[in-house]
């Protein structure tokens, strides 16, 4: 049985294709539109999936989508009407899609299948989707489920319990009290784009004193023992308007908005501190709530966009009371998709749900293309790249590994892509994380970023415990865990950093591993094991061995504001406009200093196509 699930018109667009509970395929649209959080019909995954299942549309015996447009509808309308006429010009925004588009899904789902698809359609709710994603591909045979998010149709967070194939959801919290929403504010007040920069609020907050938090707590938010909130909606202007914050906001903390791409100052840094103190205070006594409400159940699984601060995940694991979580990959809307097909395959049609005590279902996340030999060939030949071809993978690894200890920077695709907004190995670029310099190097060199931002490391799980403050073979392995680097690991400041603020901060080295030290000691930590990631962990193997060291920094394979690449043609694209210095594609190796240079002005005519995030 085939079940095809999508997700749509907010964010992150995405498809997935369950076939008879097995995840087949699962890609987000902007990995082939190049359209950063491509919100369209995603056409084009829906392609993919099909053709990964090697089924047409006529095939597929039931098609979902990952929430019900009338019920937001409904909720879009009545907040409009509450704020009348105040949101006139928001809401004359808002209609063209709704219109075209949103209030006409099974149509733009007929087109989109090429109306060869003569089944029903199936609505499930927002947080179902989000709640299904999270339990049902988790290792876990009961568990209970917590689901923190922007908004659905009207919940914003939802909590229960899963347990075999069925998920109960007890509880939800309202729109328009949001957690996501009230990050997405900072976010928006600290100068980032919502719904793209949260993450980057998050790892500006580590430069930051929380300064403001009792300001936050006294006027804007009410936080409840349980984690729950409510908002003063006087400081808000996304219910009526046409930006996040409201005038009285921005009296309340001392001027506007910072703009977009100007100079970050202390202050900035201090309120990313003070609102990511306050999610995580929100994210714990919500764990800690559940918790108790499910009867002392040992694990815990988390999805929802909120559910992407892995911040607050790993301060529930070290400090909550579950003996282990699992947070889907995917975990915003794009995971959606995924949740709302395992939903109708377990939850409506009752079909069984086999677990693995010590292993997921979500088969590493690696759910998206993958090339084969002739086709990486033929698309490098076209590119008119010169490139190394190794019959043998063990050759092309004893290159890459020389390579990183030559402080190269080596762009790295393999196998198939990723499902979700972190490149686990099979499309990232990755270095030495012994060097000093390679964090700058990457940020500003080759990703053309921001150079607060951290990377994260990259870690053989059987050595985990001994560079990161996690058990013995803790599992971390789609980079979702923050945790502080081990105080062995870490190089002695003698009070030097005291004299420091802000971005200074990053100047001085913090331990054996700087490239992915951030300025509090904490890194995302991606554990990688010979099953989900077989290569990555050969690659990191003969790192080891040739170095001692079972860690390399790995970040995303794109420059900044572009889609992670998909295929080999938009590897070696993005390898040519940076200062990358050496690409790998499944067993070519391509050298820069072997490649056609490209002009200045074609290498900016390549980044202007991706708008700043």
């Amino acid at each position: 049985m085939n079940i095809l699930g999508i997700s749509a018109f907010y964010h992150d667009s995405a498809a997935c294709l369950v076939r008879d509970g097995e995840l087949v395929a699962a890609a987000q649209e902007e990995r082939f539109t190049r359209k950063k959080h491509d919100y369209r019909f995603p056409n084009k995954a829906i392609d993919y999936c099909l053709a990964e299942a090697g089924i047409t549309p006529e095939q597929l015996d039931h098609v979902v989508f990952y929430d019900k447009p009338l019920l937001k509808f409904e909720r879009l309308l009545e907040t409009y009407l509450s704020f009348a006429p105040a949101g006139l010009k928001s809401f004359m925004q808002a209609m063209p899609l709704w219109m075209k588009q949103k209030l006409h899904l099974p149509r733009e789902m007929d087109h989109g299948l090429k109306n060869k698809y003569k089944g029903r359609y199936i609505f499930t709710e927002h947080h179902e989707s989000h709640a299904a994603s999270a339990f049902f591909p988790s290792p876990f045979e009961e568990a209970a489920i917590l689901t923190l998010d922007g908004v659905g149709e009207w919940a914003t967070a939802s909590y229960g319990y899963g347990k075999g194939n069925k998920i109960h959801i007890s509880h939800e919290m309202h729109f328009p009290h949001s957690v996501g929403l009230l990050y997405s504010a900072f976010t928006y007040y600290c100068g980032f784009k919502v719904n793209s920069g949260e993450y980057k609020l998050m790892g500006l907050a580590p430069y930051g004193e929380p300064k403001f938090v009792d300001l936050i707590l006294k006027n804007v938010v009410d936080l409840k023992p349980d984690g729950s909130i409510r908002m003063d909606m006087k400081y808000f202007n996304y219910c009526q308007g046409l930006t996040m914050t409201s005038p009285a906001f921005h009296d309340l903390f001392g001027g506007p908005p910072r703009g977009a791409e100007s100079k970050l100052t202390q202050r900035e840094m201090d309120i990313a501190a003070s609102i990511q103190w306050v999610t995580e205070e929100i994210m714990l006594r919500a764990a800690r709530h559940v918790h108790k409400e499910s009867g002392g159940m040992k694990n815990l699984v988390l999805a929802g966009g909120v559910a992407l601060n892995c911040v607050g995940n790993g301060r529930i694991l070290r400090e909550g009371p579950f003996e282990r979580i699992w947070i889907q990959p995917a975990a915003g809307d794009a995971g959606g998709a995924l949740g709302a097909a395992l939903f109708v395959w377990h939850q409506l049609l009752n079909k069984p749900r086999q677990v693995q005590p010590d292993l997921d279902s979500q088969r590493g996340s690696l759910l998206g293309p993958a090339y084969t030999t002739e086709q990486i060939r033929r698309m490098l030949d076209e590119a008119g790249a010169k490139y190394h071809y190794f019959e043998r993978e063990e050759d092309v690894i004893d290159r890459i590994v020389d390579a990183m200890t030559n402080e190269k920077v080596v762009g790295h695709m393999a196998g198939r892509m990723e499902f979700g907004p972190r490149a686990l190995g099979c499309r990232s670029i990755i270095g030495d994380a012994r060097s000093p310099a390679m964090q700058s190097v990457m940020n500003l060199k080759i990703k053309f970023r921001e150079s607060f931002r951290p990377f994260a490391p990259c870690v053989l799980r059987e050595h985990v415990h001994e560079y990161f403050q996690m058990r013995p073979n803790e599992d971390s392995p789609y980079m979702l865990l923050v945790a502080p680097v081990a105080e062995e690991k870490r190089i002695p400041l003698n009070g030097e950093s005291d004299k420091l603020f802000g971005i200074d901060k990053l100047k001085q080295l913090r331990s054996v591993v700087p490239a992915i030290t951030h300025v509090d000691y904490s890194a995302r930590v991606q554990t990688v094991d010979p099953v989900r990631h077989p290569r990555m962990h050969r690659v990191m193997s003969g790192f080891k061995k040739k170095t001692g060291c079972p860690v390399i920094i790995n970040t995303s394979f794109n420059v900044r504001s572009e889609p992670i690449v998909c295929s080999p043609t938009d590897a070696y694209r993005c390898f040519m406009v940076c200062n990358m210095d050496v690409l790998v594609v499944e067993n070519f190796i391509m050298y820069k200093t072997e490649q056609k240079q490209m002009t200045e002005a074609e290498i900016q005519e390549y980044l202007a196509q991706f708008q700043l995030d």
